[in-house]
């Protein structure tokens, strides 16, 4: 590793990216020659990014490091969404800064009481790693009684792969779980030197087979928006869009909620879910201190 650049995390990126293409993928002729390994060749990499096959060689082996316009040739060439190539930049420009010690996030008051407002509508806010930093009561009986589970196993990729229920709830635990993974990479190549996140994942890895194999392919997601089925044991089925919104106080607070259109099954869903919640006596996170 040279400096503070996670080059052996560039490699391993580069190497599962280029496994993935096929020479008919990327307008290169079949030569009909058998390939000892899946995917592309390095040299073929190193063709069609314009750069020496022993340049390439080195990026892949963390021998060196790349270029900005090397890594836009590179991102083009692996047909890279927005979301990798963003990973592929912020593994590669870690030389010049230090991850600074972070202090213990909180929830500003006022993006507190907007969760409590928001009685019909689940709600929680994120933090790094995907803590769970705050929620309403709706978010509460919908996901987990988040004020059960320890603070420091408040997590949400955690929570997804620990938890039994989760299987249940989600009725495609599969890709929900592998967005979450996805998601967790994006932010170890924001913070590789995180020791909670790093204890986060050697965790799971060796707790989980799919998360140590999904964590091994390297792929990446930003938070955003999306839909999500959920098989509720309450009240059945939610179709459910969720929305994330970035807090201007601290860029790594996110604001997740879920909706479901007006006079749909799910709002009509989401209303007596609310009811029982009340009945349920669930709270939202305690005001912060």
């Amino acid at each position: 590793m040279t400096g503070n650049v996670p080059l052996d995390e560039l490699g391993e990126f580069l190497k599962k990216r280029r496994s993935e293409l096929s020479p008919r993928t990327v307008g290169l002729p079949e030569t009909g020659r058998p390939r000892r390994v899946a995917g592309l060749r390095r040299e073929e990499v190193a063709q069609l990014a314009s750069i020496s096959t022993d340049y390439y060689t080195r990026l892949e082996q963390g021998r060196m490091q790349a270029s900005a316009p090397v890594l836009d040739v590179l991102a083009r060439v692996f047909h890279l969404d927005d979301d990798e190539r963003g990973y592929l930049f912020q593994l590669a420009g870690k030389t010049t800064t230090r991850t600074r010690r972070r202090g213990r996030q909180t929830v500003q008051p006022q993006l507190q009481r907007v969760l409590d407002d928001l009685t019909a509508t689940p709600a929680i806010v994120q933090g790094r790693r995907g803590d769970i930093l705050a929620w309403n009561a709706l978010a509460a009986a919908l996901v987990t009684d988040f004020s059960r589970v320890p603070e420091k196993h408040r997590n949400y990729p955690r929570i997804i792969f620990t938890d039994p229920a989760m299987r249940t709830l989600y009725a495609d635990w599969e890709t929900s779980a592998h967005i979450s993974v996805a998601q967790l990479r994006m932010e170890a190549a924001k913070y590789p030197e995180d020791p909670r996140l790093i204890e986060l994942v050697g965790e799971l890895s060796l707790s989980d087979k799919q998360f140590a194999q999904w964590w091994g392919d390297h792929r990446v997601a930003a938070r955003t928006v999306g839909t999500k089925t959920l098989d509720h044991p309450v009240v059945g089925e939610l179709v459910l869009d969720w929305d994330t919104l970035t807090a201007n106080t601290d860029p790594d607070q996110h604001l997740t909620v879920w909706t479901a259109a007006p006079g749909s099954p799910t709002h009509e869903r989401l209303r007596i879910l609310a009811s029982w919640a009340v009945d349920q006596d669930l709270s939202a996170s305690p005001p912060p201190g």
